[in-house]
């Protein structure tokens, strides 16, 4: 089988699925409110492109300011903990504790205490993206070969000059894979958190997009929402996946 056929196999899978959606939908005669077909769900997109396309761009914002911050309070602890014993043991605990909270239960909290909506926003999707950076890059930090370790001792090196010079490096790849995962991550956090506020009445996002079609049982523009929600996370994933080759290439050189 070529190479090619394995690169269209999933775009062939997807035809085939939607197809076999829509003619179960019509064969069976669902009504379009309990589950519409990719038919009625792109005419539901169709009908609001400037609605459901805003609150696209308004989700994106709160994702992609979360992933940022996210990358760069994950890198600097992990780099903090890899610099100091005493740091270590005063971050790694609450950076679990952190992980293991429910956003879910903390979102309403956090949008009292923080008060603006973006930026309770952004904190919610912050807290569910920070630890796969700070995790893989702590990882990667501590990843370097033992003899490199002696060789730097050997020579005298500083604790400073042995972070830059060899504990970085290694932890590149680390961070970028975390920086990988949270991409979707923060996608989840910020629409959990989206939720939260929509059913307080603020307005932003896809998720308050969901909220208001279910409240109007227009399921089709429901399910148009998911999909533009889907395909944000899947270009997150692509291009922070072509970012991080592109990095290592121009680290590793030609």
């Amino acid at each position: 089988m070529t190479e090619s056929w394995l690169r269209l196999a999933p775009g062939f899978f997807a035809l085939g699925a939607l197809a076999a959606w829509e003619l179960a939908v019509r064969g069976f005669g669902v009504p379009v409110y309990i589950l519409p077909g990719p038919i009625a769900i792109v005419a539901a997109f169709l009908t609001d492109p400037g609605g459901l396309g805003g609150s696209l761009l308004a989700t994106l914002t709160v994702t992609l300011t979360a992933l940022v911050t996210s990358a760069v309070l994950g890198a600097a602890l992990a780099m903090a903990m890899a610099a100091s014993r005493l740091a270590r043991a005063a971050i790694l605990p609450w950076a679990v504790v952190l992980q293991v909270t429910p956003i879910v239960a903390i979102a309403p909290l956090v949008i009292i205490w923080v008060g603006d909506p973006f930026a309770s926003l952004v904190v919610c999707a912050t807290i569910v993206a920070f630890f796969p950076v700070f995790a893989n890059t702590a990882t990667g930090l501590a990843a370097g070969a033992p003899e490199y370790f002696d060789l730097f001792r050997l020579y005298g090196a500083s604790h400073r000059d042995t972070l830059l010079l060899l504990r970085v490096p290694v932890a590149l790849p680390y961070f970028l894979a975390g920086l990988r995962i949270s991409g979707g991550l923060a996608l989840v956090g910020a629409v959990v958190a989206e939720f939260v506020t929509g059913s307080g009445g603020f307005a932003s996002g896809l998720a308050y997009r969901i909220l208001e079609s279910g409240y109007r049982l227009e399921v089709a523009r429901m399910f148009a929402a998911l999909v533009l929600l889907s395909l944000a996370g899947i270009v997150i994933n692509l291009a922070l996946g072509a970012f991080g080759a592109a990095v290592l290439r121009a680290r590793d050189g030609p």
